[in-house]
């Protein structure tokens, strides 16, 4: 009926083998038939698709492998634990007036007067040697000294890069000594007209305002009222911190240069701080929550405390009469959350379920393409070849 006899063909070589079968043996069973040999036949572009496909998942596997290498870094927001008392100030500036007409406090939220310039180092300095060296190096750090009015973009970036977990712990491991630089030498016949104050103090950690003003000017100083043409509040910031010294790394403020030439002026800083936990693992963060900061993070390495803050200036210059007392400002409030970063990887079996997913998925994508394009190629050939056989010597073919 079907002509396979005609042909010499036996039908039953096509169905399910049995006991009684020539072969012999137990029925076959195959959860997974496969095509015979001699059914398929290879291609150059089912060869090409392969090892396009093998490309893809080799690709994405190494993907997947430098991901889990580098970790994954996740920000939380909480509440400070336990009770915190006293916040560091790290400040390395240079202003342009001579040292003995200065004035440093800190003036805070608890009514405390601090009197900073008692605490920290100041030196007498050149300002132009400072203006020359701005750029000409790399003095306490990897970056140039900009104005604040300007915009870098490689600044900004290099801030972002500051506020991962991955690069902070490596800067901190990598500075253990975390000391201010020396000033630098003055030339022969350089003239002393500034100073260079800087070091670290303990101050409440409340809101505060740290400021530097001139001899005579905002506390009442017998005999110490200075000429107001003898004003310039000009200043370079090298360093402003709070928490731990870590000179490596760049805070908003830090490498800044704002000058003006009135006498009577005023620079105002408005900061906000935030304390901010870097640390490496989850392990770290729940050594955290056991106990407070000071108690286990000068101990666990994988663990940072500091505080990041970000600013805002706004300066100009005053009326010259009693009611306006000219100055640097650092008008400073400590924000009521804890920031933490952390840097955590995944387990060894996640990596795995991930790396079968993609190889999984990748293949079964591939196959589908494959068909699919088979398919439209199967259709675009079958028309091309009927539109070959439709014409003839140029002309359309007729029975006729």
């Amino acid at each position: 009926m079907n002509g396979f006899a005609a042909h010499g063909l036996n039908e039953d070589a096509f169905g399910e083998k049995t006991a009684g079968s020539e072969e012999g043996g137990l029925r076959t069973f195959d959860a997974f038939p496969k095509t015979k040999a001699s059914y398929t036949a290879p291609s150059s572009r089912g060869g090409q698709w392969t090892v396009i496909v093998l490309a893809i998942c080799t690709f994405l596997s190494f993907t997947e492998i430098r991901t889990w290498m580098q970790g994954t870094e996740m920000h939380h927001f909480s509440v400070e634990k336990g009770v915190s008392h006293e916040l560091q100030l790290n400040l390395d500036m240079v202003v342009d007036m001579p040292c003995d007409t200065l004035r440093v406090n800190i003036q805070d939220a608890a009514g405390d007067r601090i009197l900073a310039g008692e605490m920290l180092t100041k030196e007498d300095t050149s300002w132009k040697l400072w203006m020359d060296k701005r750029n000409t190096d790399t003095y306490g750090g990897s970056h140039e000294y900009q104005k604040l009015n300007q915009e870098d973009s490689g600044r900004l970036a290099a801030q972002e890069e500051d506020a991962h977990a991955h690069h902070v712990m490596g800067e901190v491991r990598r500075n253990p000594r975390r000391k201010f630089p020396k000033s630098p030498k003055l030339r022969r016949g350089e003239k002393k007209d500034s100073c260079r104050i800087y070091g670290s103090l303990e101050g409440n950690k409340v809101q505060g305002d740290f400021h530097i003003t001139a001899r005579g000017h905002g506390y009442a100083e017998l005999g110490a009222h200075l000429d107001h043409q003898a004003f310039n509040f000009s200043h370079m910031i090298t360093e402003l911190s709070f928490g731990p010294h870590y000179p490596s790394l760049l805070n908003p403020l830090d490498k800044t240069i704002a000058s003006t030439e009135d006498h009577y002026y005023k620079f105002q800083y408005f900061l906000s701080v935030v304390p901010t936990i870097y640390s490496k693992g989850q392990g770290a963060l729940d050594t955290y929550s056991a106990a407070p900061p000071s108690a286990q993070t000068n101990r666990n390495k994988n663990i940072v405390f500091t505080n990041q803050y970000a600013a805002t200036t706004q300066s100009g210059a005053l009326p010259e009469n009693p009611f306006y007392v000219p100055g640097i400002y650092f008008k400073y409030n400590i924000e009521p959350i804890l920031l933490l970063v952390s840097e955590e990887r995944g387990s060894l079996l996640a990596l795995l379920i991930r790396l079968i997913n993609t190889a999984s998925g990748v293949l079964v994508t591939g196959g589908w393409v494959y068909q699919f394009s088979g398919w439209v190629g199967g259709i675009l050939g079958r028309r091309r070849r009927a539109k070959q056989e439709g014409v003839l010597n140029g002309r359309p073919y007729s029975d006729d």
